[in-house]
């Protein structure tokens, strides 16, 4: 089980603004209402995480589309842990997150780089920054 943080509810909010703007600045698509109740609720609750699996089904199906246009790995192919290291010098993972990536869910993705943006010590932040910007398609 793992939790949704506000910030990521507030990113896809956002998303779906810029995606789908209200035609009169009054209404809104169904996922921002969907999203926004959430969001609502947490702000009202003082909860900064909301559970993945408790979650109504069209704000998770808003906000999966959201994480969709993200990248899927923090991986910048300087990997230090398949050096014995147990927290990645390139990328900031630690070994078992490296190790379980494919099989985590999307809340959980979503947990790590979180964290590892917060620390922000891993050369992908620095060093090899040029390696983690996406490249615009052509």
């Amino acid at each position: 089980m793992a939790g949704i943080h506000i910030t990521d509810i507030e990113s896809a909010i956002n998303w779906w603004r810029a995606k789908s703007p209200s035609p009169d600045g009054l209404s809104l698509c169904d996922e921002l209402i969907a999203l926004a109740e959430v969001y609502a609720l947490m702000v009202y609750f003082r909860e900064v995480e909301c559970d993945d699996n408790s979650m109504p089904r069209a704000a998770y199906l808003a906000w999966m589309t959201w994480y969709d246009t993200t990248p899927d790995t923090p991986c910048i192919a300087i990997c230090s842990t398949s050096q014995g290291d147990d927290l990645c010098k390139g990328c900031g993972r630690t070994f078992d997150e490296v190790q379980l990536w494919p099989e985590m869910s999307a809340a959980e993705k979503r947990g790590t780089w979180r964290r590892i943006t917060i620390e922000s010590s891993a050369w992908r932040f620095n060093r090899y920054a040029e390696r983690a910007r996406e490249t615009p398609a052509t």
